[in-house]
């Protein structure tokens, strides 16, 4: 295994290389205070410092298919190592004010900035969409806007100049220079795996699964990212120090979407933007569920491993891919193993991979066309917040009676399971509103909920059954 103790990355149309020993700069150092250390890219702004307002939004161009896509990115939450061989696009690159890109003169012509706060990361995200090669519709365009939050200007006029922004498309400065920013990304070396060396820090970047799993072995106290969106927090609102870290993000081998047969397979690094499109047609309930999961800058960056592994007894597509059945595939330097979701998690984040494992594989048996599954989220709001409570159902009918049953809740436990004694209550009964209400009073048996700064234990217990009810009343319900 050969090793480099170097990042390299494109800004403002050049290669850059930045040695961690030498330059002081910590590995753990986010995206956003990098390029606010730079006299070039202030507008990039620090509001949060956790995701929720979008103010730090970049964009990266990330080389597919021999092309540059370009996804916009929560800086606050990215480590910098994890750019190697990618593009970083402010603001600044896109535009200035003797010659606007497009996105920004819509804006401008829209009225849609006032106090100036959060317009370089509307414009970020406004871009990424404006780079796509597809129309949205509205639906799509307010949703690439969820993650950036307005206190001044309102969002119509904001939403009304993305809209004429992407109905308008023309070729920008980018479309020019791709061929060349193409060249100067294939120059960077990505196969050979990165070590970054501090005095007190530790930073591993393999490129191949088999190096992932030998360094995973080599370090099993290492703390494993790939997205980052939720370790990051650590750093950015605790100010911990985290002494080894593997990061898996760049392990191409890990990020797939397929079928055969009658089972899906997804691998651990396929992020959730890319999953909720993927799985609109075929799993709606885990569609729909990550509909609000975060923002676009969060879905970009987060992926399903990492929000498995996890284990967080609110992590939203936990009970849903529960509810499919899904597998998990757990690999080490010299075998694999499956393990169902449901006996995966063994406690509050807990799970049964062992120190020297990795998620490599997701499988999800595709459910029978006459089972009915629907997931649901109850937050203190409807985008780009953590769970109160989530359900996800699966029913089976035989002559209007439950032949079969699973519910699983997010936020009722320290972990996600099954509400066992409520689903046991409703098997072999009719499907009518008085058995559900009798079943719902179960819950409070199956669950012994928590009250903290998102609800109340008796208001969990409400919302958990109320969704039982409401997934009657919305699943052929008898009268």
């Amino acid at each position: 295994m050969k090793y480099s103790n170097h990042i390299s990355f494109i800004l403002d149309g050049e290669i850059v290389k930045i040695n961690f020993s030498e330059s002081g700069i910590k590995p753990t150092t986010t995206l956003l205070h990098y390029l606010r250390s730079l006299p070039g890219h202030k507008s990039v702004k620090e509001g949060c410092g956790e995701g929720d307002c979008g103010a730090c939004t970049v964009v990266l161009g990330e080389l597919k298919n021999d092309k540059i896509e370009y996804r916009a990115y929560d800086s606050c939450l990215i480590f910098l190592p994890s750019v190697h061989g990618k593009q970083i696009i402010t603001a600044e690159n896109i535009g200035n004010s003797e010659n606007l890109h497009p996105v920004q003169q819509a804006l401008y012509d829209h009225d849609g900035s006032q106090c100036g706060f959060c317009t370089p990361g509307f414009v970020m995200s406004m871009f990424a969409l404006y780079k796509q090669e597809i129309k949205p519709e509205k639906e799509e365009i307010c949703n690439s806007l969820a993650g950036n939050l307005c206190r001044c200007t309102g969002y119509r006029p904001i939403v009304d100049a993305a809209e004429f922004s992407v109905q308008n498309r023309t070729e920008d400065h980018f479309c020019k220079c791709e061929d060349r920013i193409v060249s100067l990304i294939k120059s960077i070396d990505a196969e050979n795996t990165i070590e970054i060396l501090t005095n007190n820090q530790k930073y591993l970047i393999p490129f191949s699964k088999q190096e992932a799993l030998l360094l995973r072995k080599k370090y099993p106290n290492a703390l494993l990212i790939s997205g980052s969106t939720d370790v990051a927090l650590r750093v950015t609102k605790k100010h911990e120090l985290l002494p080894e870290i593997i990061d898996l993000s760049n392990i191409k081998e890990l990020n797939y979407f397929k079928s055969k047969g009658d089972k899906l397979f997804v691998g651990s690094n396929y992020c959730l933007e890319d999953l909720r499109n993927s799985s609109k047609d075929v799993l709606p309930a885990l569609s729909n569920m990550l509909n609000v999961f975060g923002s676009r800058q969060i879905r970009n960056r987060a992926c399903l491993g990492g929000n498995i592994g996890s284990a967080s007894p609110i992590g939203d597509t936990i009970p849903v891919l529960m509810a499919y059945d899904a597998e998990l595939v757990l690999e080490n330097v010299t075998e694999k193993r499956t393990v169902k979701l449901r006996d995966f998690i063994t406690g509050y984040r807990q799970t049964q991979c062992k120190s020297d494992e990795l998620i490599t594989e997701i499988i999800i048996p595709f459910p029978s066309k006459d089972r009915i599954i629907k997931s649901y989220k109850i937050s203190k709001r409807k985008d780009l917040d953590i769970s109160t409570v989530s359900a996800c159902y699966t029913l089976k009918l035989k002559d209007n009676k439950v032949d079969d049953i699973s519910i699983f809740y997010g936020g009722m436990s320290a972990w996600t399971k099954c509400a066992t004694k409520t689903e046991a209550a409703l098997k072999g009964k009719e499907w009518s509103r008085e058995n559900v209400e009798a079943a719902m009073k179960l819950l409070a048996e199956d669950y012994k909920p928590i009250s903290d700064a998102r609800s109340g234990e008796k208001a969990r217990n409400i919302m958990a059954a109320n969704l039982l009810l409401k997934f009657w009343a919305e699943s052929g319900r008898s009268a």
